[in-house]
């Protein structure tokens, strides 16, 4: 149960550097910009993609007045998770290594990088890149499960909760530090890893609030592990100042 508090700490952190100009910036602009573009794609293949999924329908009574609406939710669902993911994306590559070298100035000056720049840069990426096509894919797939009654409450806060703790647990470490420390804290800190992508997926779902999940839950999974990074180097007697 320590791992608890350790994540709530670290959501107080992530949420009072959401309030700074510097940050709040690289918040904001990665889900704008997938909103905008996923919306210009909606706009175009909408209408056909619908229509050609109610052709597909059953045909059922009780469907010829309520298809048009069912399609229309599907096609919402559907649209979601390549949404998300690709907030999620520009926020890991793009975003995260600059907020990460804001907060690491201020809260981690002690922990010094052992990686390279360009290494987690790639790493990244394909990190990301297949996490989220397992996210889409599987999110898709389990689309009918949503009729389950609790299935619109549980699968998709189950799906983002596993795509941002298999997105951020590496992208966090993967500049600061070594590939023995990086495997050393993803089996030391699992469980708070694990609540931090529930906690970061439970604010992807609240209103307005879910325009900065994905980057809460980049600086949530910033403090979690160049902390527990931190907390390493110490136990190990590897202590080295920042640079």
């Amino acid at each position: 149960m320590h791992d608890f508090p350790e994540v709530i700490a670290a959501g107080f952190r992530a949420t009072r550097d959401l309030g700074r100009r510097d940050i709040l910036w690289h918040a904001l602009w990665p889900p704008l910009l997938a909103f905008v573009a996923w919306a210009a794609v909606a706009w175009a293949v909408w209408m056909p993609l619908g229509a050609w999924l109610l052709a597909e329908l059953p045909d059922w009574s009780w469907l010829a007045w309520l298809g048009p609406y069912l399609v229309h939710v599907v096609l919402a669902l559907a649209f979601a998770p390549l949404i998300y993911a690709t907030a999620l994306l520009l926020v890991a590559v793009v975003a995260l290594p600059r907020m990460m070298a804001i907060v690491g100035r201020r809260d981690y000056p002690d922990v010094t990088r052992y990686g390279s720049a360009a290494t987690a840069f790639w790493g990244s990426l394909g990190n990301t890149l297949a996490a989220s096509t397992v996210f889409v894919v599987g999110w898709l797939a389990t689309l009918p499960l949503l009729l389950v009654p609790g299935g619109l409450l549980v699968l998709p806060l189950l799906w983002s909760a596993w795509l941002n703790q298999r997105t951020f647990r590496y992208d966090v470490l993967a500049e600061h530090a070594t590939a023995d420390e990086r495997t050393k804290l993803i089996g030391q800190a699992r469980g708070r890893f694990r609540l931090a992508g529930i906690a970061s997926a439970l604010a992807a779902h609240i209103p307005f609030v879910n325009l900065l999940a994905p980057a809460f839950a980049a600086l949530l999974f910033t403090h979690l592990g160049l902390s527990a990074l931190r907390g390493l180097r110490a136990k190990e007697g590897v202590w080295v100042s920042g640079h």
